[in-house]
């Protein structure tokens, strides 16, 4: 997940910065920094911010994901679906 992508997740969700750090169990100051990009943080806590994200109903799209001519981008699951 790129800073981007979890910037846009934020707002397809419409959820504060703060929102998501206790979704994730983190500090504000790592989303803060993270979405800034003022620090590089640890894989893991990527992955941590990700999974609260994933677990809220957002979907990642890995670069070239569903074309060749894609970029890396982030949508709503429908209700039901997996993956």
């Amino acid at each position: 997940m790129t800073p981007a992508q979890c910037r846009a997740a934020r707002a397809l969700l419409a959820i504060t910065q703060q929102r998501l750090a206790d979704m994730a169990d983190v500090s504000l100051h790592t989303i803060t920094d993270f979405e800034m990009e003022k620090r590089q943080i640890s894989e893991g806590l990527v992955h941590t911010i990700e999974v609260a994200l994933e677990a809220a109903g957002i979907h990642f799209i890995p670069e070239h994901g569903f074309s060749t001519h894609g970029g890396a981008g982030v949508r709503i699951r429908h209700l039901g679906e997996t993956g």
